[in-house]
């Protein structure tokens, strides 16, 4: 093995004249027979790494992949390199017994380089005594982070893959991985037997993607659907956590004529397979899928990658949105964030063993760092799996496209420091934000620490301010996290040399996301005209003087500023504006849409018709069931019931048809359920002081008398009683 031209052979099987970063090391590491560690991104090239020692070495190397539905893709792409198809063969669940007896067969007959199996098939019996009697090259394990619960992937059946390997025969093992930070860098090998691989770890960077956080607000799906139109025939991904939402999502596409399909693991594995190829084949642009969607897909023009729902851990956002743009080419990732999706997130955690409950809150913890934070996100993201980069702005993220104003905080990592020597390096932020703000816990009064002279010595500044001054002091490296007990907060060396020789530190305050109540602009088109969204404000003012009623309850601000982006010219076109339904585009439309046609007319602007965003049916028969339960006066926890939906998402449901101009009385269920008197000074406050519909404004100035419940009704009876 040692005089063979690798390059020759790589041309030879595969086509290519040079090897990617480490991949010639990588290859030499298996051919010499030892344990190989490869942690290397999306798109760099890891099964190449696999595959070619596999052609070149005597006997059947064993892939461990975890999905069934890539298999099959996996080999037929191997059988490209060869005239012989039992080069390469899969063993997994969708197979007969007479495949399985003809993939042996091939085994025995030393044809087969290539044996993929789900690690489910690997610990069967049958398999097992079969595979003892076969000379083994080597053992691959992919996608290895789903040995480790601290993966954003984790498989309990990943854990028996060493056992099993002892049972089958002795052979050099190599673990392939895209996203692992040091924790789960450390469990792989633990549980692989393989402390003594050799490691080849490749940079994290992706300098073609672009990272991008919107506020996730009511309008999401007509923002995704504006993007999704604005890049006609590109490959794009949508991300949602729950298979209701891809179902959903996907036919809202589908009806703006976008070649949209929907994936998940609830679908029969044909028409998964078949939705996967051809997404492949480009007989479909864009899916809308479950996280069961793309591991180890091969598809290197995917343009952009899309997250509806936050993701539950960066090492999940890692490999997903590294789908996009594996070609050097363009690949933009956006990411959509609500506080209330964390929340939810959360809850669903209840009911899982402590532990597990423990380790799924601290790597949402470190999502929320990133999707909050106001620094070069590529930054955030490199350090979380050990990396550094070297640059302040990456010019490639939102962040870094639209900088905030740095502050000296030099004073504050003092604090945040000395508070966590002072309590001996064994606490997690959290705790320590507790001791900045001086908030006396049930823990921090068990281990005494309120009479330490540094608790409270941050009070004046609010918790998001002092995280970001601890995440900012982590990825200059003054603050670290302990790898054995995650999250503990460590002061590095070079952060004591700080706390004796203090120096300039600058942070740049968090961003902060608003409620998913709030109607906050989606900038989907990244085209405002800030010409006619001016004027369109102007005609809403003198509208609003005339009739005697705010602003607001007229068009909302991210109404005019769809309108100031596709100009409706027609009542027609105004329907499909966000918050317009037929009755407000009736009542107020003539004026907006004369308006508009004058202006495009003036400044021979063409109205982009072909971006209007159509609704479903299913979320008309749901507003139809809404109004009809409504009209017979029935208890809205009956109606959220009868539509397999919670209090909140009934209320968002009932503001939106009253928002788009539908008359909705309510008043038999706000009698049943608020005081007539407080139920007046809320109407009173909408009628008589704001200036705003915004929740958060209205519940600083009512004070804390009233639930956000209660405000929201009321709301809801102002703006169908005034503006419909």
């Amino acid at each position: 093995m040692k005089d063979i031209n690798l390059t020759e052979l790589l041309k030879r099987y595969f086509g290519f004249d040079s090897f990617k970063g480490d991949q010639e090391a990588i290859i030499k590491n298996v051919l010499s027979g030892h344990d190989t560690f490869v942690l290397m991104p999306t798109g760099g090239g890891k099964s190449l790494c696999y595959q070619l020692p596999a052609l070149l070495m005597d006997g059947t190397s064993i892939v461990i992949s975890p999905l069934i539905a890539l298999m099959k893709n996996q080999v037929d792409a191997i059988r490209q390199v060869s005239e012989d198809d039992g080069i390469a063969h899969f063993i997994n669940s969708s197979l007969n017994k007479s495949e399985i007896d003809r993939v042996k067969k091939d085994i025995l007959s030393g044809r087969t380089k290539l044996l993929y199996v789900a690690p489910e098939s690997l610990t069967k019996e049958d398999n097992v005594d079969f595979l003892s009697k076969v000379k083994i090259s080597f053992y691959a394990v992919d996608e290895a982070h789903c040995i480790s619960e601290w993966g954003h992937d984790f498989r309990p059946e990943y854990r028996r893959i060493r056992p099993i390997i002892e049972q089958i025969g002795h052979a050099p093992v190599i673990a392939l991985t895209a996203t692992a930070t040091d924790k789960v860098r450390g469990d792989i090998k633990k549980n692989l037997g393989m402390q003594n691989a050799k490691d080849f770890k490749s940079s994290f960077n992706r300098a073609n993607l672009y990272y991008e956080v919107r506020p996730k607000t009511k309008n999401v799906e007509s923002d995704i659907t504006r993007f999704i139109l604005q890049n006609p025939g590109k490959s794009g991904i949508v991300y949602c956590l729950s298979r209701k939402k891809v179902e959903g999502l996907a036919e809202v596409l589908r009806a703006n004529n976008i070649n949209a399909r929907p994936y998940h693991a609830g679908m029969d594995s044909q028409t998964r397979s078949q939705t996967q190829d051809d997404f492949i084949m480009e007989r479909i642009d864009v899916i809308v899928a479950t996280i069961a969607f793309g591991m180890g897909i091969d598809k290197p023009d995917v343009r952009f990658v899309i997250h509806y729902d936050i993701p539950k851990s960066l090492e999940g956002y890692y490999q997903e949105t590294g789908r996009a743009g594996r070609d050097g080419g363009e690949g933009v990732c956006l990411t959509y964030y609500s506080p209330k999706d964390l929340q939810k997130l959360e809850k669903f955690m209840e009911g899982k063993p402590v532990a597990e409950q423990d380790i799924g809150r601290q790597l949402l913890q470190e999502t929320q760092a990133y999707v909050e934070s106001s620094v070069c996100r590529r930054r955030v993201l490199l350090h979380y799996f050990g990396e550094e980069y070297p640059k302040d702005n990456c010019g490639n993220c939102d962040n870094c496209r639209q900088p905030k104003t740095r502050k000296e905080a030099t004073e504050e990592l003092v604090k945040a420091l000395q508070v966590i020597v002072a309590v001996k390096e064994k606490f997690k932020v959290d705790y320590i934000v507790d001791m900045l703000v001086g908030r006396e816990t049930d823990e921090v009064i068990a281990h005494r620490h309120g009479e330490l002279d540094c608790f409270g010595c941050g009070e004046g500044k609010e918790r998001h301010f002092w995280n970001a001054v601890i995440r900012q002091g982590m990825i200059m490296g003054y603050i670290e996290k302990e790898v054995e007990n995650y999250g503990l907060l460590k002061v590095t060396a070079q952060g004591r040399e700080f706390l004796k020789k203090p120096r300039t530190f600058m942070i740049t305050e968090d961003n902060e996301y608003g409620d998913y109540d709030e109607a906050i602009p989606t900038g989907s088109s990244g085209a405002i005209d800030e010409t006619l969204l001016n004027m369109l404000r102007d005609l809403r003012k003198q509208t609003s003087r005339k009739l005697d009623v705010p602003p607001y309850v007229i068009f909302q601000d991210n109404s005019l500023e769809e309108m100031a982006s596709i100009y409706p010219t027609d009542i027609e076109d105004l329907q499909n504006i966000t918050g317009v339904g037929q009755g407000k585009a009736k009542r107020y439309g003539a004026d907006f849409c004369k308006l508009i046609a004058d202006y495009c007319k003036e400044n021979e602007i063409e109205p982009m018709a072909d971006l209007r965003v159509r609704t479903v049916a299913n979320k008309s028969k749901s507003k139809v069931s809404i109004i009809q339960g409504i009209d017979r006066q029935m208890s809205f926890s009956d109606i959220a019931k009868s539509l397999g939906k919670d209090m909140d998402e009934l209320l968002d449901e009932i503001e939106a048809i009253v928002y788009s101009g539908t008359k909705l009385n309510i008043d038999y269920y706000i009698t049943e359920v608020m005081d007539e008197d407080h139920m007046w000074d809320i109407y009173d406050y909408f009628h008589e002081e704001s200036e705003t519909d915004s929740l958060d404004e209205a519940y600083d100035i009512l004070g804390e008398d009233y639930t956000e419940e209660e405000i929201r009704l009321v709301r809801v009876k102002f703006l169908s009683e005034l503006a419909n």
